[in-house]
């Protein structure tokens, strides 16, 4: 591991990440699994290679994100499969950004999929497994203390200004972006900065062209090539030939 970050006791393990205490206080890492989930992990399996996937394309997002001005907790990436963040106290919400119908949006609105949205809908899911991560509004937002009003202005603010920097990005990589989740935290001076991944885990990827999917659909689904579409997207944003190893990128 490079850097100087002594990794210490486990925080905190999710569905895909797990999390680690460092000897500095605002430092934490985190550690990419190839653990997948699918229906609030009703379905489990393995996405081999997805880890260091994930964190290399989240590492190289956050990056790119940074250099237009959206703060991150991106500090340092450390291995295959594990980075050094900021210390944060995340938003319990699932910020979720949509361009195309897909989804529970398609199913709740009667929507076919691959349908054109007349704007981009930003929606809010409370994160909480037990309850299934229920959709929710601002009003609930504010009225549990979830966030104030001026802090879901800069995440709603933040999650549009993503959205199209992204879309511009992916689409010169010839993926189109559906829709995507988002989480933010808080710094301890209580500065609002987007957190969690920026992966196929977490976005809806279909080729520009084919109309393909390149994304976590593949396994919930059960179409196949999962493993493939992951490595696709991290070869045409990180370099055809990308092995997605640290002796390759050297």
């Amino acid at each position: 591991m490079s850097g100087n970050y002594k990794k210490l006791e486990q925080l905190y393990e999710g569905k895909a990440k797990k999390v680690f205490k460092t000897d500095r206080d605002n430092v934490y890492i985190v550690e990419y699994k190839d653990d997948a989930t699918a229906g609030n992990g009703a379905k489990k399996g393995i996405i081999a290679g997805k880890g260091v996937i994930n964190n290399r394309i989240t590492n190289y997002l956050m990056r790119l994100l940074e250099t237009d001005g959206i703060p991150t907790h991106f500090i340092e990436e450390l291995s295959d499969t594990e980075t050094a963040v900021r210390r944060l106290a995340i938003v319990p919400l699932e910020v979720i950004v949509r361009n195309i119908a897909a989804g529970s949006l398609a199913v709740r609105l009667g929507l076919a999929e691959g349908t054109k949205l007349r704007s981009t809908v930003l929606e809010y899911c409370y994160k909480d497994d037990a309850l299934g991560d229920p959709l929710v509004n601002e009003y609930h937002i504010i009225a549990m203390g979830w966030a104030s009003a001026a802090e879901l202005k800069t995440i709603s603010n933040y999650a549009f200004t993503i959205n199209r920097l992204l879309s511009k990005h992916l689409e010169s990589a010839g993926i189109e972006l559906i829709d995507f989740k988002l989480e933010f935290g808080r710094t301890d001076d209580g500065e609002i900065i987007l957190a969690d991944e920026i992966s196929p885990d977490t976005c809806r990827f279909w080729d520009v062209k084919t109309r393909e999917k390149l994304d976590k659909d593949l396994f919930r689904r059960d179409l196949g090539g999962v493993e493939a579409a992951y490595r696709e997207v991290m070869e045409r944003l990180l370099g055809r030939g990308y092995r997605g190893d640290r002796a390759a990128a050297q």
